[in-house]
Parts: structure tokens; sequence; C-alpha cells
């Protein structure tokens, strides 16, 4: 098995988190990862991304032609990556600022990811929506790993926003467990 996934979108919402966070989980799951940052010098609101790449074998090389999944936060994200997924991937965008594409042959889910992470407390926490969303629809690490891996990573520095960003991982997992995909082509 080997599985790669983009986050995308802008700087500010916490991409890079859910990278690590998803690559973290890999490896305590005993998994080869490749973990990917690219980023433009603005600190908040450029084009941001991190490519992680999952596998049960070492991984040969870290260059991604199609993934299997994109997460794309952002419209420029969706119009950057879009035409990344593999036949058969997953497309998760952020159904509040993204408007849906239609795309043939992938799986689409929308989940407002902005909104959800608001209500979850922090609109910065819609990666980590986009991540439970993730974790909802593909099995590629486990749901209980990953919320380890937010509670290391987020306490590691911030422990008092761990309640949020585990409320905001639940409310990706819960819209997209129950929703059903908004395309499959």
């Amino acid at each position: 098995m080997e599985y790669a996934i983009i986050v995308s979108g802008f700087g500010g919402q916490g991409l890079l988190f859910a990278g690590t966070v998803l690559a973290r989980a890999a490896m305590a799951q005993g998994l080869e990862v490749f973990w990917i940052p690219t980023y433009g010098p603005e600190m908040r609101g450029g084009a941001a991304a991190c490519t992680v790449i999952v596998a049960d074998h070492p991984i040969g090389s870290p260059v991604v032609d199609r993934a299997d999944a994109v997460i794309a936060l952002s419209a420029p994200a969706l119009a950057r990556y879009r035409g990344s997924v593999a036949p058969g991937g997953l497309l998760i965008i952020d159904g509040t600022l993204v408007e849906t594409p239609a795309i043939d042959g992938i799986e689409i889910v929308a989940p407002p990811c902005t909104d959800l992470a608001r209500q979850a407390g922090d609109d910065r926490l819609v990666s980590v929506v986009a991540l439970g969303a993730f974790a909802a629809r593909r099995s590629v690490v486990s749901a209980e790993a990953i919320r380890t891996a937010v509670g290391d990573v987020a306490g590691a520095k911030h422990p008092e926003v761990v309640a949020a960003d585990l409320a905001a991982f639940r409310a990706g997992m819960d819209h997209a467990a129950i929703g059903e995909p908004v395309a499959t082509r």
C-alpha cells in the first residue's frame, strides 16, 4: 500500500499542522512516511500545501504525479490541484468557501469546513475538520491514531487548544460519515 495526500489552501488554515498530524499518526501505526511542505513567503493568506505519502514499504520517491486524495480548502488550491487527483481518488473541499466542481471519476466531499471549525471554537481549524472528513472516507490511518496525534502535536505547544482541535476533527468525521458524496462521477 502506498497512498499520497495533498493538503492545500491558504497559509493560516492549518495545512502544515494537518499534514504533520497525519504523518505522525501514520508513523505511530508503523508506516513509512514522507511529509513535504510547500509555501510562499507570506505568513498568512498566501498559497500553502503539504504532501504526505504513507506506505507499508520504503517509499522510493517523494514525487507525486497523481494523488490518491486532495484536500483543497481554497479556490486557488482547487484550481491548482484538481487535476492531480487520481482516478477513483478523493477530493475534499471546504464547502463554505469553494464551489463544488464537476470532475469525472473521483469522489468529491464538501463539508462546510470553515463553518464547522467556527462551531468547534476557532476558524483556523479548517484543515482539522477536513482531516476528519478524510478519516471518515478513507481508512489509510485510523481515526484513533489521528486523534492521538492531534493531542500530541497541538498539546506540545498549546495544550489549551487540544479540545477545540478534537471537536473540529469529530465534526469533520461526523459530517463526512453521514453525508453522501457531493459527486462520484
